[in-house]
């Protein structure tokens, strides 16, 4: 098996080998802390047109919604501020809403009169929504198409990907959620915790610490959290070199409102290659970002 050697510098958090060379010795421990509430996910898709047109394509899930959603189109060249000129909420279970950009004409039709959720706002089952540009079919989420006999279209020649994902957690200190950080990869499960150290033991002092865990894998430890506030480490997912960032500096020096950020983000062009010698040909995958923000109080 070949080697890999990070190096962020003198300080850097040592990364567990899951993901490289066989299983960590660190396991997932089960905590005895409730999981926070995960109540807001947004969910950002590029959907490529004819030529060189593309569109983003973004859907916002709320407990406040539920069952509804918002959902907002714009051009790929656009800033990303357009979205708040074309966003709509979406307050019915099913329905279709109608959006023109000069010669596009966009239609978003869904059903969620049927959904399935999990712990999220987000639908995980029975559910459908379609986006169809000049009448042909671009983007498809869900499982439940019978209504529109689409199982004839490939979804992977439909030229539409995920390319980042946001959730926002209100609550304690342990964070869960899935991810997939490719389109042919698999869905991980991801936890996060940032709290006490809970191997101190009865007669040491309780030490704020960040432990992060895919799969029930321990990927990143950092103890002495108070002075690691902020920080960046490399990961291996899926073959994937993944940028795992984290900043929880006003969750500890700002009592009354803190907020804290964990990012995963996906590299792209010949850094994405965990191997040098590998082939180039998936050096254009677009990259991914999952951002995990987390308040101490519920909005």
């Amino acid at each position: 098996m070949k080697s890999v050697a990070v190096c962020y510098g003198e300080n850097a958090i040592k990364v567990s080998d899951s993901y490289c060379s066989g299983p960590s010795s660190i396991v997932y421990s089960s905590s005895r802390v409730p999981t926070s509430v995960c109540d807001a996910v947004t969910s950002l898709y590029t959907v490529k047109l004819a030529a060189e047109d593309r569109f983003l394509v973004g859907f916002t899930w709320t407990e406040r919604m539920k069952p509804g959603f918002s959902i907002g189109i714009c051009d790929y060249s656009f800033p990303f501020s357009n979205f708040c000129k074309n966003y709509r909420i979406v307050g019915k279970s099913n329905g279709a809403k109608i959006f023109e950009f000069d010669r596009w004409r966009f239609e978003v039709i869904w059903d969620l009169s049927r959904a399935e959720y999990a712990s999220g706002p987000e639908p995980v089952s029975r559910f459908h929504i379609i986006v169809l540009v000049n009448s042909e079919p671009r983007l498809i989420l869900g499982d439940d198409e019978n209504e529109h006999e689409l199982k004839k279209h490939n979804r992977f020649d439909m030229g539409f990907s995920l390319i980042s994902k946001s959730e926002h957690f209100s609550g304690n200190s342990l964070y869960s959620t899935r991810a997939k950080f490719c389109s042919i990869g698999s869905i991980h499960d991801i936890v996060i915790r940032c709290g006490d150290d809970d191997g101190g033991g009865v007669n040491r002092q309780r030490r704020p610490a960040l432990s992060v865990f895919i799969d029930k894998k321990n990927v990143i430890q950092v103890k002495r959290l108070k002075w690691n506030f902020r920080g960046n480490q490399t990961i291996f997912i899926d073959g994937l070199v993944v940028d795992l960032m984290w900043d929880v500096h006003d969750l500890f020096f700002n009592p009354t409102g803190g907020y804290a950020m964990f990012l995963f983000r996906t590299r792209s062009g010949s850094d994405s290659r965990l191997w040098l010698e590998e082939s180039s040909k998936n050096s254009d995958r677009p990259e991914f970002s999952l951002l995990i923000s987390v308040s101490k109080n519920s909005n």
